[in-house]
């Protein structure tokens, strides 16, 4: 019999920033069954957690993410100001993948994960997958992208758990073959598209 899972979006996003180790610690708590965060490479090549390119959102800084190295990005404060005010300034800092995996490791092990690659390198998804590997938690993770072309990379190399969106939605869009599991976004869920995608 099918079941739900309960997925924590950048951990519990609606209450405390996103794609931060207090937001997941919270999502954990509220006892979701994986959670979704989003990877980019920093400057020194390390695989950091952030949704935007851009830190300007979360940190108040017009600078991109992938510009700056660990070290430097570990100076910034992603308190999403604009979201939270003053609540979380100070308390929050933005965390590298290994970061997170050694958290998840001693705090859920069995916890299944949601791992986006937002910059579509061979790089990133290397770097990536290694520390997924090393961590126990690649066998327990779907790998998102938006680029069909990092999609396949992924299946091809790594056989990968993928999963990805609409051709529409794609870049580089190399056809379904390469999902395990497709993203359909509920303003388009409608009878119609069932048999497009099955």
């Amino acid at each position: 019999m099918a079941r739900i899972l309960t997925e924590g979006h950048r951990g519990c996003a609606a209450l405390y920033p996103e794609n931060t180790l207090l937001s997941f610690k919270k999502a954990i708590e509220m006892g979701v069954d994986a959670v979704e965060f989003d990877i980019w490479l920093s400057k020194d090549h390390v695989p950091v957690i952030s949704h935007d390119r851009s830190l300007r959102r979360t940190c108040g800084v017009d600078v991109s993410v992938c510009d700056l190295t660990v070290e430097e990005l570990k100076k910034l404060d992603p308190c999403y100001a604009d979201k939270f005010g003053e609540t979380f300034r100070g308390q929050v800092e933005i965390p590298t993948l290994e970061e997170l995996l050694e958290f998840f490791k001693k705090t859920r092990p069995s916890l299944l994960l949601g791992v986006e690659i937002k910059q579509y390198t061979e790089e990133t998804a290397d770097r990536t997958v290694a520390l997924l590997k090393e961590y126990g938690f690649f066998d327990k993770c779907w790998l998102y992208a938006f680029n069909g072309r990092i999609i396949r990379y992924l299946k091809e190399r790594y056989g990968a758990r993928t999963m990805a969106y609409p051709d529409f939605k794609m870049q580089e869009f190399c056809g379904y073959e390469w999902y395990d599991d497709i993203g359909i976004e509920m303003s388009i869920v409608k009878s119609e598209i069932f048999n497009i995608y099955p």
